[in-house]
């Protein structure tokens, strides 16, 4: 269990909970068609940011299964993404982790820098046995960063669901605890 989640600071990026100030960034990045693409949202309006931000300032903690945490990643004073853990089963220990990045800030490893650290934070503040990430298949870029965290892709699941009037492939990546403690981080 994770009460609260306090900042975590990286080599260039400060992961931290979501404020009310955070609206205006977080406009500018999913207010895009191209971030909107392979979310299950549509490009938000300032009033969606405002309510999205608002919801993400409550998941801060990881208490129970079911629970998810979501932090703002900032760089710069300047919110680019965010990343997101979820806490999928206590029995199994699983979770489950996403990101979502400015496009104007992708292709610098900053996703992949934001994204360990929710790893992190799953298997050592939470000692999960195992977290899963999904992708759209045609996301290439995010593929990339699971392949470059550690992950193995487990299943591209075609024709899977109806996502934005479309049948859509969907791949499957995880890493295992032992997997991520053995590799050189």
């Amino acid at each position: 269990m994770i009460e609260v989640l306090a900042p975590i600071k990286t080599e260039r990026l400060l992961l931290r909970p979501f404020t009310e100030d955070d609206v205006a960034d977080a406009f500018a990045f999913e207010s895009l068609p191209e971030v909107a693409r392979y979310l299950y949202n549509e490009p938000r309006t300032r009033e969606d940011c405002a309510a999205e931000v608002a919801k993400r300032r409550e998941q801060t903690s990881l208490r129970a299964e079911g629970d998810s945490a979501v932090l703002a990643v900032e760089l710069d004073g300047t919110v680019i993404g965010y990343v997101l853990l979820t806490w999928l089963s206590e029995q199994h220990r699983q979770g489950e982790f996403g990101f979502v990045l400015h496009p104007g800030h992708q292709g610098r490893g900053y996703a992949t820098e934001a994204a360990a650290e929710m790893l992190r934070l799953g298997f050592d503040g939470l000692d999960l046995h195992r977290i899963v990430g999904r992708c759209d298949a045609r996301n290439t870029g995010s593929a990339r960063v699971m392949e470059r965290l550690g992950m193995r892709r487990e299943a591209h699941f075609v024709e899977s669901e109806i996502f934005k009037d479309e049948w859509g492939d969907e791949l499957h990546y995880a890493v295992l605890a032992t997997e991520w403690r053995s590799a050189a981080r």
